[in-house]
């Protein structure tokens, strides 16, 4: 698994750190998203001591988000360290790397301002984020990615369980305010993220 040494605040209260992984052959980024119950992680890879110290600095974890399968990443390991519960899709709950998980349905609100919203028909259970503080920020696993040569656009077909599906699934992101979009795999959009996706949507139907 990659390890990143350092974490940058890319938006107050929103922290990323990336690493490049050779199996996949693509930078995995990982998301602290600072909440009023404290920090969560969404599909965290390793971080270096540096790193977990600037973070833990401002505010205690409170929970990881895992988006999807094939992401569970460090994710034990960061349970374990802090003692903080798991939340995947209900899908997911009770299966070898997630036996202690809570599983979240399409739409749950799981803590103040945050809300599990199922993509169908991408990779297995994908899951995303959305954070209703200061403008709203979406987090997606692998359903969208923004990196080159792709630029911001679907995961390729190939890829997906079922990609006609997982396009009109996408539209219920659209269900939410958010101006700012993050990645599991991919640079972060921190302004105009909704009317990016509602373009891209409007271009594929």
């Amino acid at each position: 698994m990659p390890r990143a040494q350092e974490v940058d605040e890319v938006s107050p209260g929103i922290f990323v750190w990336q690493a490049y992984d050779s199996k996949v052959k693509a930078d995995l980024f990982s998301t602290a998203l600072e909440t009023h119950a404290g920090t969560y992680l969404v599909d965290p890879i390793q971080l270096g001591s540096n790193g977990l110290l600037s973070l833990w600095a401002r505010r205690k974890a409170a929970g990881i988000f895992v988006s999807n399968a094939n992401h569970a990443r460090a994710t034990t390991e960061f349970a374990k360290t802090f003692s903080i519960p798991i939340y995947v899709h209900d899908e997911l709950r009770g299966s070898p790397d997630f036996r202690q998980a809570t599983g979240l349905q399409d739409g749950e609100v799981f803590s103040r301002g945050l809300t599990a919203v199922a993509i169908d028909g991408g990779p297995a259970s994908e899951i995303a984020l959305h954070y209703n503080n200061n403008g709203g920020t979406m987090i997606v696993g692998d359903a969208l990615i923004n990196f080159e040569p792709h630029g911001f656009g679907l995961l390729p077909a190939k890829y997906c369980l079922d990609a006609n599906l997982m396009r009109r699934s996408l539209g219920k992101l659209l269900d939410h305010a958010f101006e700012r979009m993050l990645f599991a795999h991919g640079t972060p959009i921190l302004s105009g993220a909704r009317v990016r996706v509602e373009q891209l949507l409007a271009t594929i139907r």
